[in-house]
Formats: structure tokens, sequence, C-alpha cells
């Protein structure tokens, strides 16, 4: 890539840490293995996510068994998921569901509306500032409600990629974006096999513009690449985000902020 002066930089933003007390108010299923559920409660006045890859952490009160305080709400067992939107009193997450795997997938699958969820963070950002002269955005399932946020921010008209894999075409979902999606399905092989696979073809000649900012999330597997990516098109890491979202047989595994 041809050296140009750079329109944009990712800084750091820290937020007041606050642990807010929700319930489960609804949920719909986008596809069949990926649901988005709506919390809602007085704690969330004033929520905000400056960041589009931003982590919050979300307590799942076991069904039948109403935790007695907050203390203890925050004792159950939780996960880190990307706020996707949210309001005065409403926060919407969306979840991949993999059968009765984990802990997370299926209590959104069927927690019982009314169940009470704990929301923690986000406690900090990573926010652009400026215009990316081009975009790159990739990612797997769990990378979906970032890449939404992302897709978000890019105008009409500027270079852009955006590329997606799922296990098959049915798990594909609708993403508001100013250019059509790339999806890419792995069938039966491990997850992330097919975006290592596209990252490590992309050569320097298939730069996606000047001055990109790069997104690239998945399971553990996609760091490597990535990065490798970054370097041969010259981009600054300090303008990109790599990281593993999940880590295969590592429930308790959590991507860096």
């Amino acid at each position: 890539m041809s050296n140009v002066k750079s329109s944009f930089s990712v800084e750091r933003v820290g937020l007041d840490l606050r642990f807010r007390l929700t319930e489960l108010s609804s949920r719909e299923w986008i596809t069949p293995n990926y649901v988005r559920v709506r919390l809602t409660g007085e704690d969330l006045a004033g929520f905000t996510s400056l960041g589009s890859d931003d982590h919050m952490r979300l307590f799942f009160a076991a069904e039948g068994a109403a935790p007695a305080s907050v203390e203890e709400l925050r004792a159950q067992p939780s996960r880190e998921y990307t706020p996707l939107s949210w309001g005065e009193n409403w926060l919407d997450v969306e979840f991949v569901v993999h059968g009765d795997q984990g802990v997370a997938g299926p209590w959104a699958a069927s927690a019982p509306l009314g169940s009470l969820v704990g929301v923690g963070g986000p406690r900090g950002s990573a926010v652009i500032t400026g215009e990316p002269g081009s975009w790159l955005l990739v990612g797997d399932e769990t990378a979906i409600p970032a890449i939404r946020r992302f897709a978000a921010l890019i105008p009409q008209g500027v270079p852009a990629r955006i590329v997606i894999e799922t296990r098959s075409a049915a798990d594909q979902v609708t993403i508001d974006a100013p250019v059509n999606v790339e999806w890419l399905h792995r069938g039966n092989a491990l997850e992330g096999s097919a975006l290592v696979a596209f990252l490590e073809g992309l050569s320097e000649a298939d730069a996606v513009g000047e001055d990109p900012f790069c997104f690239i999330a998945a399971e553990q597997a996609i760091v490597k690449p990535g990065r490798a990516l970054l370097e041969r098109w010259g981009v600054d890491v300090s303008k990109a985000v790599v990281k593993g979202y999940w880590k295969r047989e590592t429930t308790e595994y959590h991507a860096p902020h």
C-alpha cells in the first residue's frame, strides 16, 4: 500500500464501571441458531457504549432461583457480549446458540421472560476518531453485533469489504451496510477455518483501499493470520482490531478489551 497521511485514529476511552439489574423482556429468533433478546429495567438509564467492539459482562440467574441480592447475582455464571442497541430503559443483545452447549446460549434460547440479568460495563471503549479511507470487517457469528455497529459507520461510496463466516446459508443474517456482505460457509469444518483460509489468501494487491480500518474477530485461531495480513498491507496495528472472541474448548475465555 502507498504511504498516505492517516485521516483517523482509534482512541481508548474509559467509562464508569456500573452494575445494572435488568430482566429478560423478549426474544426474537433471527436464524435457527441466532437469537436477539431485549433486557429492560430502570437501571439502564444512562447506559452507553461508545465503541462498536465494546464488551459488557452479563450475569445469568439460574432458572427458578432468583438471587436474593446483587452480590448473589454477581456470583452467577457470566459471559462477555457486545451491546447491540439500547435506549433509556432497554438493551438489545444477540447470542449464538449451539444447542445446550455453554451457559449463555441455552439461557438466551429458553430462559423464562422476566428472568433476572446483571449487566456490568462496558468499562472502556475503542473509538474511531476521524474517517478511515477504507474498511475491512471480518468475523464469525460471534462478531456479528460488532460488525453491525461498525458497518453503520461506513459512509456511502467509501471502499469497504465485509466478510462473515457461518456454518451454512441458513445462519446468514441481514446486515445494514453500504456494501454487500460476503458469506463464507465452513460446513462441518472447524470454526474459523474458512476465515483463516480467506485471510491467508489475501495479498498486498487485495488491499481494500487506502488508510483502512481493519476489524478481524473470530475464534482464537484468527489472530495469527489476521496480524499477518496487517503486516502485508502495512496497516498500523494501533488502527486495527484483531482478536480472538472465543477459544475452542475454553468456555471461560474472554477476548481482550
